[in-house]
């Protein structure tokens, strides 16, 4: 097969929401050129209408799918490419995980068109195997859209200069995890690097969120208030019931999946809740088994939460605990007269392996969260 010619912009994205998030970004870009002027933030709450939609492309883009292995995402990120063809940008699927050589045989694949970008888009500034890329890149521009509020931790490491590291995540492995972090640490330096904006312009960084981060040291952010989405879907038409939104807490050893379970059949009597909308990580099993100890109708979504939203049917209230969805949905669900309502993670929750900032990270999540309800503090208690 003949190599295709590099593009100037190329995107690289893990997961159905980092894609979203780049076709956002696409829209925002175009619409600014549209218009002559950089997408300014609109006030959120009931009320305000879509901005003017863009063209459908960014001129010149190609997004390069790096597919997880587990079979949600997968399938999620193939609807989501399809999206993304419909709307007129190049998508390639390259498998990098899966096999031994798997990838070998993508960063080989990567290579050229990787030096030969002049902006480059990325969706999870915290995956290794991004960060092996980056030591290729060239590019005087970069640009990281949303991976959930594992945003809000990148801005505040980059500004303190800090090793990238996930929240969630904990030290261990013994003398062979302490070796393998040893080994990379060149690369990871290299990336940390990257993300630090160049003397004279040189080297500009965008972040494009719908996060609540603040610009540091040249670097410059951009709301990202789901116009695309807006404009693509929806309204919805509303059912009488409360929604909950499941999340990955308990799959990423944060919390104990018993008090996770309580606290879902606390929120499901207090709320009237029918509907769960699974998180593509949760695992069969712990699905099964909060549909029987609830009576939840569980959904497992085949597109992001904030497009499934905006399609419909869902219901006046959603429900989650402290995740991505208490900030995006607000700006996904403007003016459609949907509730969007948080419940704390008691620190009662967490496992002992949780992580030493976890507590302060959740905590984070929703207090600055802005057009949700926060529930009332006995509702957390109840659970626990």
């Amino acid at each position: 097969m003949t190599p295709s010619a590099p593009a100037p912009t190329l995107a690289f994205v893990e997961s159905p929401v980092q894609l979203l998030n780049v076709l956002e970004w696409a829209h925002a870009q175009g619409a600014g050129r549209l218009l002559g002027v950089v997408p300014r933030q609109p006030a959120r709450g009931g009320g305000t209408e879509p901005g003017p939609a863009g063209p459908g492309s960014v001129e010149g883009l190609r997004i390069v799918v790096l597919p997880p292995t587990d079979p949600m995402s997968r399938g999620q990120l193939r609807r989501m490419a399809g999206l993304a063809r419909d709307e007129g940008h190049e998508v390639r699927w390259q498998e990098a995980r899966g096999g031994r050589f798997a990838p070998f045989k993508a960063f080989a694949a990567l290579a050229r068109e990787v030096r030969a970008a002049e902006r480059v888009v990325i969706g999870d500034p915290f995956s290794r195997y991004v960060q092996l890329l980056l030591t290729l890149v060239r590019a005087e521009e970069l640009v990281v859209v949303d991976d959930g509020t594992a945003t809000m931790e990148f801005v505040a490491q980059t500004a303190r200069g800090e090793r990238l590291v996930r929240w969630h995540r904990v030290g261990g492995g013994g003398l062979p995890g302490r070796l393998r972090e040893l080994a990379y640490a060149p690369v990871s330096a290299t990336a940390r690097r990257r993300f630090t904006p160049g003397q004279g312009g040189r080297r500009r960084i965008e972040v494009f969120s719908s996060m609540p981060v603040t610009a540091h040291g040249g670097m410059t952010v951009r709301l990202n208030d789901f116009a695309w989405t807006r404009a693509r879907f929806g309204p919805p038409r509303l059912t009488k019931g409360t929604d909950l939104v499941g999340t990955s807490l308990v799959e990423t050893g944060v919390v104990d999946p018993d008090r996770y379970l309580e606290a879902v059949r606390a929120l499901t009597l207090e709320h009237g809740a029918t509907r769960y909308f699974a998180h593509r990580r949760e695992s069969p099993e712990k699905l099964r088994a909060l549909s029987e100890a609830t009576g939840l109708e569980i959904v497992r979504p085949d597109l992001p939460l904030e497009l499934i939203a905006r399609r419909g049917p869902v219901g006046r209230t959603i429900v989650s605990f402290p995740s991505t969805v208490v900030h995006t949905l607000p700006y996904a669900l403007i003016g459609t007269g949907v509730t969007v309502a948080v419940c704390d993670v008691d620190p009662s929750w967490l496992t002992a392996s949780a992580s030493e900032r976890a507590r302060g990270f959740l905590a984070g999540v929703t207090d600055t969260a802005r057009d949700v309800h926060r529930l009332p503090a006995q509702t957390a208690s109840a659970a626990g």
